[in-house]
């Protein structure tokens, strides 16, 4: 008798058993994984790492952003303040500048506008960062009042 015969299980030979009355059934079935079974599973892992990933890097992205945003109102409430500690009565006009915040250059743009009431003006102040002026990362809105004389 050969060394080797076949058995029912996924296609290969398995060595004869040494006595085949006593041989139990798991001698005889496979024990392991198919490589296309373990290359479906890592297939499987893979793409949910992936997901998981894309996920971070999203949320990631998303607080850097709210970061931005955050400081960039700061500097816009800054500018308001200012503008109300004067205490002077502005006309309506235009100004721009820069700020150094939280480790960052920002810039920012201040329009005073007047209003059908003579006795108010209005404050729109909005805010960048150096880096990326194109785009607002805050505005802020105010009314001041006239002094009073």
């Amino acid at each position: 008798s050969l060394p080797y015969t076949v058995f029912p299980h996924r296609g290969g030979f398995r060595p004869t058993p040494p006595n085949p009355t006593t041989a139990t059934a798991s001698y005889c079935t496979h024990g392991g994984f198919t490589l296309i079974e373990i290359l479906v599973a890592l297939a499987i892992v893979a793409i949910a790492l992936g997901a998981v990933v894309a996920e971070s890097s999203h949320y990631i992205a998303s607080m850097v952003r709210m970061q931005d945003r955050t400081i960039a109102h700061w500097v816009a409430m800054d500018r308001i303040t200012e503008q109300q500690l004067l205490g002077t009565w502005p006309g309506p006009n235009e100004s721009n500048g820069s700020v150094h915040l939280a480790g960052r250059d920002w810039h920012w743009s201040m329009r005073i506008i007047a209003t059908p009431d003579d006795s108010i003006r209005r404050v729109d102040v909005d805010v960048s960062a150096d880096d990326h002026r194109d785009r607002v990362d805050a505005t802020a809105i105010a009314y001041l009042e006239r002094p009073a004389q």
